[in-house]
């Protein structure tokens, strides 16, 4: 009879297997310099606060505003609080959106609104490297799925035609992107995804996560930059990168809301957040929609900070404030970034799963408030710890 391992030695196997790989992961607290979080616009370190005090504006104490600092329960019971009523109609003010839903991650609205609107049988056709949160959506609602390769418009013409001839009766066609890639930093070819999902009678999906704040009217993302409001079903927006606020929402049709509301696993039985979470929205929006400065400087910034690192040969991926340099290997990827942590920069190396295998990289967050003679320092240090 052969002996089954226990548990623990199948765990420990596991673990041993993503260190021989370099891929074994540990939690560790911010040091150095902020070169890896999605702080975009730089509201997350404080610059929010001083933009208020710039202002002028005497924006009242939590306290004051009597919220509560626990959601209490589920919006459906007792969580519900007047405060995101205020939120959700400040939210569609920004986007010209009908309705707007604030859940409380990115990763439960993509993966919430997917598997609430998709159901088995239907079609989906998604990017290859949409996020983790759209995989797990897909996963649990288990229609038939076509990975079209990234951003190639004639391959998801190609699924779309063959599902568009052969479409069984009552089910529904759907596709999904992200507007900004989380790790590659290039945008889809959105306007064209577009016509052709209306070509073949597809609703879209768009996850706006990291160009929320950055890109479009008042910041209010790449959907809205591009006049797409009216010919997507839904966009995902988070509040904890350019925004720094906890929480995401989902912008749609007020059936879509209501249909969430309903039906949502992930709305229905999970505590709200905290009202007093709902102030620090309201206090954040008019910010975030008039700081065009911010967004200037994020822009500059970035379009610097690659031609600096080309200038040094070491090549990028796409021209956005996230920076990859991938390095392809693994232990190469750790090797660098522990070199340039060791330099004073926060910088994380990026490995398979969370990009495809032979990639491993450097993702590198580009700020509004990074500095340029920084930007330019950090520039000649990657390129000595990837000689090195």
């Amino acid at each position: 009879m052969t002996q089954q391992k226990s548990l623990f030695a199948r765990w420990a196997e596991a673990l041993d297997g993503l260190k021989s790989q370099g891929r074994f992961r540990s939690l560790k607290p911010p040091r150095g310099l902020d070169f890896t979080s999605n702080d975009y616009l730089g509201y997350g370190n404080g610059r929010l606060l001083d933009c208020n005090a710039a202002s002028g504006e005497n924006i009242p104490p939590l306290a004051a505003l009597q919220t509560l600092t626990s959601g209490i329960a589920s919006r459906l019971l007792r969580g519900h609080h007047p405060i995101w009523d205020a939120v959700e109609s400040a939210l569609c003010g920004w986007h010209n959106a009908e309705s707007c839903l604030v859940m409380n991650s990115g990763f439960t609205a993509n993966e919430g609104l997917i598997s609430t609107v998709v159901e088995p049988g239907d079609w989906v056709a998604s990017d290859e490297l949409n996020h983790a949160c759209i995989a797990e959506g897909l996963r649990v609602c288990r229609p038939r799925k076509f990975s079209f390769q990234h951003n190639n418009l004639a391959h998801l013409e190609e699924g779309l035609r063959k599902e568009a001839a052969q479409r069984p009766a009552g089910r529904e066609m759907f596709v999904i992107t992200e507007s900004l890639f989380s790790m590659d930093g290039d945008r889809s070819p959105l306007a064209a995804i577009v016509e052709l999902a209306e070509r073949y009678g597809a609703h879209v999906i768009v996850d706006e996560a990291h160009s929320t704040g950055c890109f479009g009217p008042g910041g209010s993302g790449i959907v809205d930059e591009l006049g797409l409001r009216s010919r997507v079903l839904a966009t995902v927006h988070t509040g904890g990168k350019a925004l720094g606020v906890s929480g995401a929402y989902v912008c749609g049709s007020t059936l879509l809301r209501d249909y969430l509301v309903n039906k949502c696993r992930h709305l229905i039985f999970t505590t709200a957040l905290p009202p007093a979470i709902g102030d620090w929205w309201l206090d954040m929006l008019p910010k975030v929609r008039a700081d065009d400065a911010g967004r200037d400087a994020l822009s500059t910034n970035a379009a610097r900070f690659h031609a600096m690192l080309a200038e040094r040969g070491v090549p990028t991926i796409g021209d956005s404030y996230i920076v990859p340099v991938v390095l392809g290997d693994d232990p190469r990827a750790v090797r660098v970034a522990t070199t340039l942590q060791e330099r004073g920069y926060d910088i994380r190396a990026i490995r398979p799963p969370s990009v495809p295998q032979g990639t491993a990289r450097l993702r590198i967050s580009i700020h509004a408030d990074h500095e340029p003679a920084l930007l330019d320092q950090l520039s000649e240090h990657v390129a000595e710890a990837i000689r090195r």
